[in-house]
């Protein structure tokens, strides 16, 4: 047996004992970034105990010592068999952030209670006059002794409702370069004068929040990067976040479910659908290619900067087209709701989630800057 079967193998056994069927239910029924908050917490508890919660971090941190290839091939058994989609801002962007950035006091303070799930952490960037344009926050954080007091809300705030804690960028001073002036800190959700209040998406579900700053005091000691240059620590976990928040596995999930409402039509379904199935499966493997040859080449000759937005804009705008696809195949069913799930059989069950998919990740073009910053990114990286 090939080293690769091996450690496929190797998967597909631990998966097979962890995977409860309540967890794979979970998994196959997430509609939005994340699966159910109990099953999040749980398969992660299951991943940390095996070794696995963090695979693409640095072994002396508790990654799995792994290559691109291995973490690629786990991802796809992960999907194969329905496994929960973490709530991973903490593993995927602020962890790796604070081992390149954090003082030794950060890691020490946070990066276990990250890689263990302990700690849950919403992201503080958006505000109702600053979406992709970071440049615009601000809410402020005025110096006092021993910290600061931060004033000012957040919106769309993925998770806050389950998080205890929180990063964020605030305005610490003015200058004639907006990029100036911002500073990057970490809060504490149950910090007097914060306050949360939830959104609701177009599935009438809670994935998105306001949250609100009364003078809410922050230690000096929770802020990374210097004072005023938390544009520099930002850009930082926007590239982590970019290269690996719609992974091709997670769009193999919902072109999994397409596949199968298609399918299930029989030669009743309009070919027109059968032929964009087609498509991107094609794009699908496209990108998976993309995906292994972009992230671990770490190259520097021109153009490499752009990779992390490239990544983000392909997989996120390809996912979406695979969401509408999946609704359109659903038909009439698709114009049930999530309250109609249970009521009238398997297709009107079908047809209600793959609406509510569809409905999710018209966000996905937006959230870690909209697709235009991304076109204007690798434009700017590109042409020079």
């Amino acid at each position: 047996m090939s080293d690769e079967a091996a450690f496929v193998a190797e998967v597909r056994a631990f998966l097979d004992e962890a995977l409860t069927p309540d967890l794979r239910e979970a998994g196959r029924n997430t509609l939005g970034v994340h699966s159910d908050i109990a099953a999040c917490r749980l398969w992660h508890s299951r991943l940390y105990a095996r070794g696995w919660a963090a695979p693409a971090w640095p072994v002396a941190w508790g990654g799995a010592g792994w290559t691109a290839r291995q973490r690629f091939l786990f991802d796809r058994e992960l999907v194969a068999n329905d496994a929960p989609v973490l709530f991973a801002g903490g593993i995927r962007s602020l962890g790796p952030l604070l081992i390149e950035m954090g003082t030794a006091d950060q890691q020490a303070r946070f990066i276990q209670p990250i890689l263990r799930g302990d700690d849950l952490w919403a992201q503080g960037f958006s505000e109702p006059g600053a979406g992709s344009d970071l440049a615009a926050i601000s809410t402020r954080a005025v110096p006092v002794p021993g910290g600061y007091r931060v004033t000012g809300s957040k919106i769309w705030t993925t998770g806050a409702h389950h998080s205890n804690r929180m990063f964020a960028i605030v305005r610490t001073g003015d200058f004639e370069r907006r990029q100036q002036g911002l500073t990057f800190l970490l809060l504490d959700m149950d910090s007097p004068g914060l306050t949360v209040r939830p959104i609701l998406d177009l599935t009438g579900e809670r994935e998105f929040n306001e949250v609100f700053f009364d003078g809410v005091f922050v230690p000096e000691a929770n802020r990374v990067g210097p004072e005023n240059d938390g544009w520099t620590v930002a850009k930082r976990l926007m590239t982590l976040a970019r290269s690996n928040n719609t992974p091709s596995a997670l769009v193999a999930r919902s072109l999994r479910r397409a596949t199968d409402a298609i399918t299930a039509g029989g030669e009743t379904i309009e070919p027109s659908l059968r032929r964009r199935l087609t498509g991107l499966r094609i794009e699908l493997d496209a990108f998976a290619q993309l995906e292994l040859a972009a992230l671990p080449s770490g190259r520097a000759e021109a153009g490499a900067a752009a990779t992390p937005s490239m990544l983000k804009l392909i997989g996120s705008e390809l996912h979406q087209r695979v969401c509408e696809l999946a609704m359109e195949a659903a038909g009439p069913q698709a114009g049930a709701a999530l309250a109609a799930i249970g009521i009238n059989g398997a297709e009107l069950d079908q047809g209600a989630r793959a609406m509510a998919r569809h409905l999710c990740l018209r966000a996905a073009s937006i959230y870690s800057g909209t697709s235009e910053t991304q076109r204007n990114l690798i434009a700017r990286q590109l042409l020079g």
